[in-house]
């Protein structure tokens, strides 16, 4: 956060009240306790960031919960124009299963700073300065300070990482995992914000540098770097913990330590409404209690009652070794220790000014007429101008000091750019600041990804969760399914072959530098054990190729003439953006991302043209999809227009009709809608009305393509998750839009290789970026167990909080909930959704939940796309390993939607052994490694159903039976070929030499790994290309042996012999055969007549024509071969 920050002034204004003077006198004379009543939550970060400038002490805010810290952090920091850190409770994890543990780390993070020094400004929950942690000198031990060049042992330090709580793993994708190949250690330590990597030359540190966990390569070189503890309960020096670490905890530190210890001994500790803190955490430490009881009852603990968190009064006793303020709203007679010095204020906390003009300029006459002195927050310079300007209309005269250099005067009024969560005044001390309500959150500088980086979803392909037993899409022989890879000597030189079975028990082996022309079969979600094979050498997958061929070619052509015809058509030039529009996006209470802005601009210029507009808007659940069509929405309405929004259930509708309502309240727009929700006279008169024009904006359901309904002047017409409509209802859209822009929404993302195969027929933007305060989900991996989920669903409720239960077999469903019901008793209200109900069914049940009616709702899948409900923050599912990563983190993102914590249980059956692939996604899911690539692996399962959406079921069935890959081909080729292009029909050549080019296991261990390096190097089709690998290979697994640079040259040679029309190299003892597609006389002519080749080059003129080279004795192959090829492609060039 920037320290030019209009904000920071505003302590300075506490100087001009007496009782701040006073109080500061008292900390500086070294009393404490002190009491100060009458300050609301806003003025205590006042006060507290005046004392922390005036005394340049370390500053701790107690608060009583997560939301009240959070709210406190951005307040202080927006006084104080630095980030605050915020120091909250973890969750003990007592069973067996696994959790994420990003709390954790994130306290260890702070831990750290304080031990050092270097953390002068703190927000902490009561809960988590009570709960049991590592002690002060663990920590210090515990932490590794590494620099370049210091002498390091590496089974030592790899030691130290599993003692300190690192998880070992293959490839390091989130904090507190290590992954070592050779001499190169990797080291995601919390602290950090990238992982580490370090180059070993014998013991010492060679090299060291963080890199993108997404594409593995270095982006930052470093000379030095701390590496902390993975978790806050370790055993450095004993035996190994077994089981939850946190049973071992009392084990662990027989003394008790809390954050508490290592808080700076001349810091100031503020408790924010002492009563509030106090009561938390008798209720903390009471639920803990019964907690512990019923563990030891289960067996769980055994021994002596064990402590996990300080009393109540022992944090009082410790904290008071500081100087301690009590911030309270009331003078209260129950404080924990006696104060020393008690002051009681008259402040007043105002709400934000939001938009309401009027309120503010009755506000700042009344405050000018008494003398005050006034700072008025505005959360831009435009909204500063504009309500100077609206002020100066009302006689009220104001100045903009954007960064508000200096304070003003008595009787003065300054607008200046700066955000609090609310407005203050104090009526002894004149003074008086109005804030528009919301703390300008600090906007870090996102890490720009480089333009080449976009297609890392590309990169990363479904082919390093290639597993056996899958199926593979062989481009010319058809689905196989993959046995494994295997290695074969050939000619006395080791290779590396993907084993592949086809039907009849057929078995093919691919050379492993031609896996590029093997993909995954991504197709249906049907159970990949019924899926017929392709029988080798048959004309079937011929067949099915043709078919699927000519299927996209009917569909480019059904698109191309569907654009043309748009092209033709007339439509609406919408002006550029008015201030009324600009003034509509100042009044975003959130900062955007960049994608949503991009899109944003995007639409908007499509709508300023006269052709009618037809623009898809992807992105994920939560993304900012609504806002972005709202900003479209409104420009439409500004110009007289009228907008309809058309979404697929009634419970959607009545979701975004409240959202439009609260969004365009400061605007005179008409919105209305039509639903179940509404009687026949209120439709009627609705339906009038939208035929006069009166209403601006129209929701509802299908209902609006009745044809009951006109609109006056339609200008946009919004679909909201166009693949839940029928074809029967696209089509009424079509001839009712044929005129009209178009907006489509959908949550599916829609892949980048369909946008490219697509591109030009359907504008497309694209939201990847997820909101910037997206707090992660706290997410355990469990075995079912009732007791368990008892207890997880009972706190939930007890903090006022709705459940999602998922139980995903429609049969037994209504079983699981009397279950629920039973367990919890018949006063929490416990409802059941499945796909199986009728939409009016649903919708019921989904707006009980929406209402706060039910508690519960006991559901299958069809929460994945459904609604926005953010009082729902606990989450159970069952059966988590039976469903796909993809579709795991979509219902995950369900939660999680509050300020609140979200806690995620995904279990499977008791005693289940899991699968190893089952295994990997549950722990790549609690691992929350959002952006690592197991997410944008899990992309792709969503893509495949955003491409089924896209393309519409016929052409589904066509992408089934070919698989997706190379289904995208073949569309991507019929649309150039409608559109008269040439596309470049390339050789693809393979080849086979009797050379030893492979990828050791000593080099790469991991099997996944060293198939996606042999998939990636099969793709190598320049020099750059080869540079650019070879780069990073040397980055991840250091200098590349022999075989592999023999592999780089393969890959060159493939790709120039596929330029010169050969389609296969193949080295039979001492000869060299060259297969060739196109075939070109003269130039085989002269080729042939060339001095170097006589007597060792001949042509064989089949019906396959081939070239037969003989070696020379100890020539190098490779060489040879390239030589040949380049000889072949400049005779084959045309004469200039």
């Amino acid at each position: 956060m920037p320290a030019t920050r209009s904000t920071t002034l505003l302590p300075g204004l506490l100087d001009r009240l007496a009782d701040y003077r006073r109080l500061r006198q008292a900390v500086t004379q070294g009393k404490s306790p002190l009491a100060l009543s009458g300050l609301a939550a806003v003025h205590r970060t006042h006060f507290a960031a005046a004392l922390r400038q005036d005394t340049k002490r370390p500053l701790i805010l107690v608060c009583p919960d997560d939301a009240e810290a959070r709210r406190a952090a951005g307040d202080l920091g927006a006084f104080l124009g630095e980030e605050v850190p915020v120091l909250t409770a973890r969750d003990f994890l007592f069973h067996p299963g696994a959790a994420s543990r990003q709390w954790e780390q994130q306290r260890l993070a702070i831990l750290t700073r304080l031990t050092r020094g270097t953390c002068p400004l703190l927000v902490a929950t009561v809960e988590g300065l009570l709960q049991r942690t590592l002690p002060q000198e663990t920590l210090t031990q515990a932490c590794r300070q590494l620099q370049v060049g210091q002498v390091c042992q590496l089974d030592d330090l790899t030691d130290f990482l599993v003692r300190a709580g690192y998880t070992r793993c293959d490839q390091v994708e989130g904090p507190g995992q290590f992954a070592l190949r050779g001499g190169i250690l990797d080291v995601f330590s919390p602290g950090l914000d990238l992982p580490l990597r370090m180059e070993f030359w014998g013991d010492e540190i060679d090299s060291m540098g963080l890199f993108d966990p997404v594409t593995q390569r270095r982006t930052a070189q470093r000379e030095t770097c701390e590496l902390l503890p993975a978790g806050e309960v370790i055993s450095l020096n004993g035996d190994p913990i077994s089981g939850p670490p946190d049973l071992a905890l009392p084990q662990v530190y027989p003394q008790v330590a809390t954050a508490a210890d290592y808080l700076p001994p001349n810091a100031l500790v503020a408790l924010c409404d002492t009563p509030r803190v106090a009561d938390r955490a008798k209720n903390y430490l009471w639920q803990l209690e019964e907690d512990i009881t019923a563990l030891l009852e289960q067996g769980v603990l055994t021994g002596k009652h064990p402590v996990f968190a300080e009393t109540w009064e022992g944090l009082c006793a410790a904290l008071a070794k500081r100087t301690l303020l009590y911030f309270d709203s009331f003078t209260t007679g129950s404080l924990p220790v006696p104060p020393a010095f008690l002051l009681s204020l008259t402040a007043r906390q105002l709400p934000g000014y939001g938009i309401s003009f009027e309120a503010v300029t009755e506000d700042l006459r009344a405050y000018q007429k008494s003398d005050f002195s006034v700072v008025v927050l505005t959360s831009s310079r435009r909204k500063a101008d504009a309500l100077q300007a609206m002020l100066r209309e009302q006689k009220v005269y104001t100045a903009v000091d954007e960064l508000l250099h200096e304070l003003p005067e008595p009787g003065r009024i300054t607008l200046a750019v700066g955000g609090l969560s609310a407005g203050f005044d104090y009526p002894d001390g004149k003074l008086a600041v109005l804030s528009e309500g919301e703390a300008l959150p600090a906007r870090k500088p996102r890490p720009k990804r480089a333009k080449g980086d976009a297609t890392t979803r590309q990169k990363l392909e479904a082919f390093t969760d290639l597993s056996p037993g899958d199926l593979v899409v062989h481009d010319h022989h058809g689905i196989g399914r993959f046995v494994g890879m295997v290695k074969m000597s050939v000619d006395g030189a080791p290779r590396d072959y993907i084993k592949l079975q086809f039907a009849g028990a057929d078995i093919l082996y691919v050379p492993a530098l031609q896996l590029d022309l093997v993909s995954k079969y991504i197709g249906s979600g049907d159970d990949p054990s019924r899926k017929r094979l392709s029988k080798l050498g048959g004309t079937e997958w011929e067949k099915s190729k043709s078919r699927a061929k000519k299927a996209a070619k009917d569909m480019a052509k059904g698109l191309i003439q569907l654009y043309a015809q748009r092209q033709r058509l007339a439509g609406h030039a919408f002006a550029p953006d008015s201030p009324w529009q600009q003034e509509f996006e100042a009044l975003f209470p959130y900062p955007e991302t960049d994608d949503q802005l991009r899109c944003a601009q995007e639409i908007k210029r499509d709508m300023e043209k006269a052709v009618p507009m037809d623009r898809l808007l992807c992105g994920d659940v939560g993304y900012g999809k609504t806002e972005v069509a709202f900003r479209a929405i409104m420009k439409c309405v500004l110009e007289g227009k009228q907008a309809a929004l058309l979404v697929p259930t009634t419970v959607l509708a009545q979701q975004h009709y409240m959202t439009a309502v609260k969004r365009f309240s400061h605007f005179p727009v008409q919105i209305e809608m039509i639903s179940r929700f509404r009687t026949a006279a209120q439709t009627k008169d609705i339906l009038r009305r939208t035929k006069e024009g009166s209403v601006d904006l129209l929701i509802g359901t299908h209902k609006l393509l009745g044809k009951d309904i006109q609109f006056h002047d339609l200008g946009l017409l919004v679909v909201d998750e166009e693949q839940r409509f029928g074809v029967g209802h696209k089509e009424k859209l079509k001839k009712m839009t044929s005129q009209v822009d178009v907006l489509t929404l959908s949550a599916t993302p829609i892949p980048r290789t369909l946008n490219m195969a697509l591109s030009g027929l359907r504008d497309m933007s694209t939201i990847e970026e997820p909101p910037a305060d997206r707090q992660p989900v706290q997410t355990y991996v469990l075995e079912h167990d009732w007791t368990i989920l008892e207890d997880a669903m009972r706190k939930e409720l007890a903090r006022g909080g709705q459940i999602y239960y998922l139980h995903n077999r429609v049969e037994t469903i209504d079983l699981t909930a009397s279950r629920i019901q039973k367990m919890l008793g018949p006063e929490v209200r416990v409802v059941v959704g499945h796909g199986k109900m009728s939409e009016q069914e649903l919708s019921a049940v989904m707006q009980a939940m929406v209402d706060g009616e039910a508690d519960i709702l006991v559901c299958t899948t069809i929460i994945e796309t459904g609604i926005d409900i953010p009082n729902v923050n606990t989450l159970i599912m069952e059966d988590a390993d039976r469903l796909g990563l993809a579709q795991l983190h979509q219902i995950r993102g369900r939660i999680g939607r509050s300020t609140r914590r979200a806690y995620a249980y995904l279990t499977y059956r008791k005693g289940k052994i899991l699968q190893e692939n089952a295994a990997k996604r549950l722990a790549a899911i609690r691992e929350y490694v959002e952006f690592g690539s197991g997410f944008k692996i899990a992309m792709r399962d969503l893509e495949i159903r955003g491409a089924g959406n896209l393309l519409g079921p016929e052409q589904s069935g066509y992408l089934m039976s070919v698989g997706y890959d190379l289904y995208l081909k073949l569309l991507e080729e019929a649309v150039l070929e409608e559109r008269g292009e040439e596309k470049k029909i390339e050789t693809e050549c393979s080849a086979d030499l009797t050379l030893n080019a492979n990828i050791p296991e000593r080099y790469i261990a991991s099997p996944e790994q060293r198939m996606d390096l042999y998939r990636r190097i099969a793709a190598i089709r320049t020099n750059d290309d080869a540079s650019d690998l070879m780069d990073e290979m040397i980055d991840r697994y250091g200098e590349p042996p022999k075989p592999v640079l023999a592999l780089l040259d393969v890959a060159l040679l493939r790709s120039a012999a596929a330029k010169a029309g050969v389609s296969d190299i193949t080295q039979k003892q001492d000869t060299l055969r060259f297969t060739l597609a196109v075939f070109r006389p003269e130039a085989l002519v002269q080729v042939c007549g060339l001095a170097k080749y006589k007597f060792r080059l001949t042509l064989a003129a089949g019906e396959i024509p081939m070239l037969k080279l003989k070696l020379k004795p100890g020539a190098d192959v490779l060489e040879t071969a390239l030589e040949l090829v380049e000889d072949l492609k400049l005779a084959g060039q045309p004469v200039k």
